[in-house]
């Protein structure tokens, strides 16, 4: 009988999802998808209320009386792309092509994270040649902005115990744990006020900048958009009488932010020396970031004139708060080396009617140094006159050493491959520690192909790792007794 090519099929699949619509938040048609796949395969199938899909396939024959395993990925997919660029993320597909070994997406997030996950899933239940015993997939919702179905999961929707998390972005990894998150929201509220007669206005801000996963990236150098606006804004303060009309930068809370733009508003008689301040600027943070941003562009231009401005003393405090508030690798952890144990990500400025908004993301592995870090913004924030709040958050996944899956998922990899994989936990979250709240038995492990920028334009999946991700998962299957 002719060898299938299975990873051909898991990549058709993707190919197939990258059709669908599934930004965060609106993944209706993935749902109608995934009901339908189902159904044309006759395979038991529910969606609960919020949305997560699970998919039931019974075991292969000399399969039956094994445990079952739950294969699970998340439906949505984190929707950015290059700020010149003309795309509708819900009536337009992702574009991808292949270079160098990679594959890519025309200007968008590739969608990899996590439709790889959800492409070996299908490729799994659409076969009746692959052994395993009874198999679950759990397809949940609006992972990447606030883990939503895994938060909303109710128990009973699914029977296994055993748990293959298929989110994670190193092949040759094995994931056991993950940190836990929160998010802090600030406001700052102002009244507008008149800009003086006599005032130049400029249009001022960074772009293309890397971005990139704001806990698997958060270690690697990257600059982010916000903080280095803030700094020439900053410096600009104190030696102009500088307006602030607006502030705007980043997106999502788990995007390091690629871009930020502000307009302002000088004295005439200032606008060439501003100019060649931030001319100076911009080459010295090139200089710095040499290595990370290679393709960051600076840019400052006149705009039209405004009336009003953010008043006087509103704006200082914005700018300053902004450049002062901590942003980055906050502990590093003690027990796992190299691995970040905390860290915070100013991810989003918004100017509105009458306020200025923004968001900022917390994760660590250890739940009082997640508050902690969290505590820090807020409390430079509140110093600036900010109204501060938080989420409830999400708890971290804290490894099992006993682990069953771990052993079986060890072993059988280095017996496919010849090596030992890496058995780390991620500083990024994943739906895992949720997924315990409702199912408190639960033996997990996470694993997945070789993604890279992921949560940015950038994104890229290393088509040879999928092959290996997939014989590996097929491998785990067979040998659950």
């Amino acid at each position: 009988m002719e060898k299938i090519d299975w990873s051909k099929r898991v990549m058709d699949f993707f190919l197939e999802i990258c059709r669908i619509p599934r930004p965060s938040g609106r993944e209706e048609k993935m749902g109608e998808y995934l009901m339908a796949f189902a159904a044309a395969r006759g395979l038991a199938a529910k969606k609960d209320e919020v949305g997560n899909v699970l998919i039931s396939q019974p075991a292969t024959a000399g399969f039956e009386g094994r445990q079952t395993v739950i294969l699970q990925a998340h439906q949505d997919m984190v929707c950015e792309k290059d700020a010149t660029l003309d795309h509708d993320f819900m009536t337009q597909p992702i574009e991808t092509y292949v270079e160098d070994g990679w594959l890519k997406a025309r200007g968008t997030t590739l969608g990899a994270d996590d439709g790889m996950g959800i492409a070996m899933a299908l490729a799994i239940l659409d076969s009746s040649e692959i052994e395993h015993g009874p198999v679950e997939c759990l397809f949940t919702v609006s992972e990447e902005t606030g883990l939503t179905g895994a938060e909303n999961l109710k128990p009973g929707m699914m029977n296994g115990k055993l748990l293959i998390n298929l989110d994670s972005e190193d092949e040759g990894e094995i994931f056991i744990g993950c940190a836990g998150g929160i998010n802090t929201s600030v406001e700052f509220d102002f009244k507008p006020e008149a800009v003086p007669a006599g005032y130049f206005f400029l249009r001022v801000g960074v772009d293309k900048f890397h971005g990139g996963h704001s806990g698997d990236d958060i270690n690697k150098g990257f600059a982010n958009a916000n903080k280095i606006l803030a700094r020439f804004l900053n410096t600009a303060l104190e030696k102009y009488d500088l307006r602030l009309i607006s502030l705007s930068g980043g997106n999502l809370h788990n995007a390091i932010p690629r871009d930020a733009v502000a307009v302002i508003a000088v004295p005439y008689a200032d606008r060439e020396k501003i100019r060649v301040d931030f001319n100076v600027f911009a080459s010295e943070v090139q200089d710095e970031y040499h290595v990370t941003e290679t393709e960051a562009k600076f840019f400052m231009e006149s705009t039209d004139a405004v009336a009003n401005c953010i008043e006087t003393s509103v704006a200082r405090n914005i700018i300053r708060s902004v450049f002062a508030v901590f942003n980055g690798v906050y502990a590093m952890s003690m027990d796992v080396p190299g691995l970040v144990e905390t860290s915070s990500n100013l991810a989003r400025i918004r100017t509105e009617e009458g306020k200025v908004t923004m968001l900022a993301s917390q994760r660590s592995s250890v739940e009082s140094g997640k508050y902690a870090v969290q505590e820090t913004l807020a409390a430079c924030f509140r110093l600036a006159g900010a109204k501060v709040s938080r989420n409830d958050g999400y708890p971290g996944w804290a490894p099992n050493p006993k682990s069953e899956l771990l052993d079986i998922s060890v072993r059988t990899y280095k017996e496919l491959f010849g090596k030992d994989p890496k058995v780390k936990a991620i500083h990024a979250g994943l739906e895992c520690g949720l997924f315990l709240t409702s199912y408190p038995d639960l033996d997990m492990i996470s694993i997945g192909p070789t993604l890279r920028g992921v949560h940015s334009p950038s994104e890229r999946l290393e088509l040879a790792t999928v092959p290996m991700v997939f014989d590996h998962l097929l491998a785990i299957l067979r040998e659950i007794r």
